[in-house]
Order: structure tokens, then sequence, then C-alpha cells
């Protein structure tokens, strides 16, 4: 059976969009793929006349799991959420920013006596 997402709920489940045609509403309902349905009573009207929208489901499918602003618990959950949101050219603009230095070489002269680590590529550190 179909619910509709509260903020108690802390199971994640897939989230499903859909439009009603009789009183033109937009709602989201979440539940097991198992007791997924094509065509569920409209919560504001109770009509059957609805029509999943994969649009907006394929809009907000950015990662595996899309969480809402109450769902974010840690920062890497905020900054993959806002990965998600950015277009290619953005990512790439923000990726070549922050990795510049790294073309640039040293831009101190070190201490008298003191010498430079190589860098070395695919090693690991554990």
């Amino acid at each position: 059976m179909a619910r509709q997402r509260s903020k108690r709920d802390q199971i994640v489940m897939p989230t499903y969009t859909y439009l009603c045609n009789s009183c033109d509403s937009k709602f989201e309902l979440f539940y097991t793929i198992s007791n997924y349905t094509e065509n569920p009573k409209c919560p504001a009207c109770k009509s059957l006349q609805t029509n999943r929208s994969y649009q907006d489901d394929l809009i907000n499918m950015g990662s595996s799991v899309v969480k809402s602003d109450s769902e974010l618990k840690t920062l890497g959950d905020l900054a993959n959420r806002n990965r998600d949101r950015m277009s290619e050219d953005q990512k790439q603009s923000l990726y070549e920013k922050h990795n510049a230095y790294k073309e640039q070489g040293p831009t101190q002269d070190l201490p008298k006596g003191m010498t430079r680590m190589k860098k070395t590529k695919g090693v690991k550190w554990t």
C-alpha cells in the first residue's frame, strides 16, 4: 500500500511522482517495488485518473538515492546532492579551479637544506 512521505520515515524507498488528470495536482508516493501501482488514488480528489510523471522522476535521479533537505545527515550528503545538480561544464570548471595549483609547481623556495618530495602516481597510502 502506498503512503505519502513524512519526515518521520527513516526508511529510504523509491519515490514516484504522479500527476492527477482530474484535478491537475502533482504528488509523490513512496513504496517498495513489490507494492508499486501504475495508477494510484490522488490524495487531493481521490480520483484514479493518475499517470506517472517519468520526467520529474528522471530529473531527481541524479544519484542512486535522492535525499530531501530533512534527510541530509552529513556534509558529504550535501556535497553529493550539490554535485548531482551541477552540469558537466560546471563540474569541469570546478575541477580545473581546484587542481590548478598542481600544474603551477612550487610557489615558494624551501629553506636551505630541504628538498621537495617527488610525487608518485598510483601509490596508495595506508
